[in-house]
C-alpha cells in the first residue's frame, strides 16, 4: 500500500486507529489497569465505543481509508493512541521505545501489523533510547522537531536523528519542562498542533523562546491557546487537511480563533477516550499517507 508524506497538515488519505473494543476491551479491564496508567478517572466501556463511533463519522467525511490495529493481549487501554508508538516516514516505518512503562508492547504489536499492510520497518529505537511519536512534529518535508522529556530522551533522539539522516535537513531538539512530572504526559505535541503550513495553534508558555521564534521566522503564524483550555487540550488538534481540523468539545475561545482564520472546525465529544486519558484526536490517529493536494 501507499505510505508517508512528511507533513502534520497535508490531506490525511489513510489512517490507522484502534478502537477501544480492542483497546479497552471490556469495563473489567478498565477497571483493574486505569489507576495504574495515571488516567485522571475511570473510562466507561459502553460510552467510551459511542464516543469513538462518533469521532470515526467525523473522520470519514474526509479520510478515504481507515485501518485498524487489532486486539494484542501484551497492550494495554493506552494502545487506543496509536500516535505513539510508531512514527511514519517516507521509506518506511519507525518503531518507537515507550518512555511509560506501560506501553512498551505497543510499537511491536503496531509493526506487526504494518508489515501486514505492506508498509516496512525502516528501523526501531532500541537499549536505552525513549522516543514515544507524540514528541515528534514535522514542521516541514525535510525538517523534524523532536522534544527532549520525560517520554524521549537524548538516546532515542539520537537514534531517530541517524534513521532520518537520509531525509531529514534540519533536526529540532525542542527540551520540554517537567510539567506535572514523569508519571504524567507533555509530549512536544501537547504544546503545538500545525494547521497549515504556516499555522499552528500554541501554548507559549511551555513552548522554549528558541523554538517558539524559530517558527515564526519561517512565516508560521501562532494561535495562543489561553490558560483556561490548556489542560482541556484545546492544542491538541488533528488537521484532516490544511486549515480543516478536529478538535475535543469545549474549547470554544480556540475554535474561535481558527474559525477566525478560515480553519473549518469540527469538535468531537471525548471525555471517556480523550479526557481521561489525556489523549486528544491527534493521539487516537496515526496517518498512513499525507499528500499535499
Amino acid at each position: 500500500m501507499r505510505f508517508g508524506g512528511h507533513s502534520e497538515v497535508d490531506q490525511i488519505k489513510s489512517v490507522l486507529l484502534k478502537h477501544p473494543k480492542d483497546a479497552f476491551m471490556n469495563q473489567d479491564n478498565i477497571q483493574f489497569q486505569w489507576k495504574e496508567l495515571n488516567y485522571l478517572a475511570c473510562p466507561d466501556y459502553d460510552k467510551a465505543l459511542k464516543e469513538y463511533d462518533n469521532f470515526v463519522e467525523f473522520l470519514k467525511k474526509f479520510i478515504p481509508e481507515i485501518h485498524y490495529l487489532p486486539q494484542n493481549d501484551k497492550t494495554g487501554l493506552d494502545s487506543i493512541y496509536v500516535h505513539d508508538p510508531v512514527i511514519i516516514a517516507n521509506k518506511g516505518a519507525i518503531l518507537c521505545s515507550m518512555g511509560k512503562e506501560g506501553r512498551r508492547a505497543e510499537p511491536q504489536a503496531a509493526g506487526q501489523f504494518l508489515l501486514k499492510l505492506g508498509i516496512p520497518i525502516l528501523g526501531s529505537i532500541i537499549g536505552e533510547g525513549k522516543l514515544e511519536g507524540g514528541d515528534v512534529v514535522w514542521i516541514d518535508e525535510r525538517t523534524l522537531a523532536v522534544g527532549l522529556g520525560d517520554r524521549t530522551n537524548e538516546e532515542g533522539i539520537s537514534q531517530l536523528k541517524e534513521l532520518t539522516r537520509d531525509f531529514v535537513d534540519e533536526f529540532i531538539i525542542v527540551p520540554l519542562p517537567p510539567w506535572k512530572g514523569p508519571g504524567d504526559v507533555l509530549h512536544l505535541m501537547s504544546i503545538i498542533s500545525p494547521v497549515d503550513h504556516d499555522l499552528a495553534v500554541v501554548y507559549s508558555k511551555l513552548l522554549p523562546v528558541p523554538f517558539r521564534e524559530r517558527l515564526q521566522r519561517r512565516g508560521i503564524q501562532l494561535l495562543e491557546v489561553p490558560d483556561s483550555e490548556f489542560e482541556t487540550m484545546a492544542c491538541n488538534i488533528l488537521s484532516v487537511s490544511p486549515r480543516k481540523c478536529i478538535m475535543i468539545s469545549g474549547n470554544s475561545q480556540t475554535k474561535q480563533m481558527l474559525e477566525d482564520k478560515g480553519v473549518g472546525v469540527w469538535e468531537y465529544r471525548g471525555e471517556e477516550i480523550s479526557a481521561k486519558g489525556a489523549g486528544g484526536p491527534t493521539c487516537l490517529t496515526r496517518p498512513l499517507l499525507r499528500e499535499r493536494n
